[in-house]
């Protein structure tokens, strides 16, 4: 019974609980109980909040969490330089980050100014990733049959025909290894990439028919392959989410009236079905909050057993559920809503001792 509590607990509490007795903490230190704990950790949607502090500028990364009894949006990290720094992508309780400020002297003497970093927000471990300077990130994941974690990552300059691709293992001494790619000129990627069973997707849109596809990346094969998606009039509209491990895309009309969800009923056969359609209130939104702006930004996910929207226009972050009614809504100056998510861990991981700038509990933190 006291494990299946401790299990149920979020990071910092199960980490206080380790004080009461050296039985609780001797439980709550192995791997197989973290790998549990970790599976029981809600998978909460991320944000950035961009903040000029004085002569400083800051970038808050935040998660919603609707559960919460305190605060519903929820601080995880700090980074400065705004700008420059971008959460590139996130698995497992990892976040992966790309700073283009960092000028870095090579062995062979050149400049570079791309640096990638590594966290996990739990432990507040951080370090460097070396060798990535030439690359950009496309996605993370967890290697099954090595269990390792790996970067899928392309070229910032590559052939003009086939959009090479390449996959860097997190604490390898090794550099990324080229595994091909697919014609770059044919397509355009829109939003974040979703991992869903062992494999990354994109939403993508050919150039010449202008269809909606969704290309897929086997992560064991280390092979792409296109899939059916719904039909988009805008892509740059429509957001892939994984809910219940089903792939899902959320699709804003061009009046910003409606939100169409879109759930794959059958991945095999590449079955898709409007699952629920949330109009919004525009007038009353309009009354309470302002007159709403383009450009809005869309995510959705789930919370024991409810299915939530949430909705950035400008400054104001919205909640609503599948019943169009708004549920709650926070202000915040320069944030930006992604589609990554954040499910913390406290598993440890081996590879952030072999990378350089190694630290733990770090100014970010």
């Amino acid at each position: 019974m006291i494990w299946e509590i401790l299990a149920r607990l979020p990071p910092k509490a199960l980490l206080r609980c380790r004080a009461v007795c050296r039985a609780w903490r001797r439980v709550t230190s192995v791997r197989n109980f973290l790998l549990a704990h970790h599976g029981r950790q809600p998978a909460l949607p991320l944000a950035s909040q961009r903040m000029n502090c004085g002569n400083s500028y800051y970038q808050n990364i935040v998660t919603f969490n609707n559960r919460a009894t305190d605060a519903q949006v929820q601080h995880v990290a700090r980074v400065q330089l705004a700008d420059t720094i971008r959460l590139d992508a996130s698995c497992d309780g990892l976040l992966l980050f790309t700073d283009n400020s960092i000028s870095q002297l090579a062995q062979n003497g050149s400049t570079y100014g791309t640096c990638f970093s590594i966290c996990n927000p739990a432990t507040r471990e951080h370090a460097r990733l070396p060798m990535l300077s030439a690359f950009l990130p496309f996605g993370m994941y967890r290697h099954r049959p090595t269990s390792e974690y790996r970067i899928l990552l392309t070229q910032e300059k590559d052939d003009p025909v086939t959009n090479a691709f390449f996959i860097f293992v997190l604490g390898s001494a090794q550099p990324p290894r080229n595994i091909g790619g697919w014609p770059r000129e044919m397509v355009s990627v829109w939003g974040d990439d979703v991992l869903l069973r062992g494999s990354l997707h994109w939403h993508l849109q050919k150039h010449e028919s202008k269809s909606s596809h969704i290309m897929v990346f086997d992560t064991t094969a280390e092979s792409f392959r296109e899939m059916r998606a719904p039909v988009v009039l805008d892509p740059k509209r429509a957001n892939l989410f994984e809910m219940y491990d089903k792939l899902g895309m959320s699709i804003f009309n061009g009046e910003l009236k409606i939100i169409d969800i879109w759930m794959m009923l059958d991945y095999e056969s590449e079955v898709w079905a409007l699952k629920y359609r949330v109009e919004l209130p525009v007038a009353s939104l309009n009354v309470q909050f302002g007159q709403i702006v383009e450009n809005p930004e869309v995510a959705v996910h789930s919370c024991d057993g409810d299915v939530l929207v949430l909705v950035r226009f400008g400054e104001w972050l919205l909640h609503f559920d599948t019943d169009s009614r708004l549920v709650a809504s926070f202000h915040h100056e320069g944030l930006l809503l992604g589609q990554h998510r954040l499910q913390e861990t406290l598993v440890p991981h081996t590879f952030f001792t072999t990378l350089d700038s190694y630290s733990v509990n770090c100014q970010c933190f």
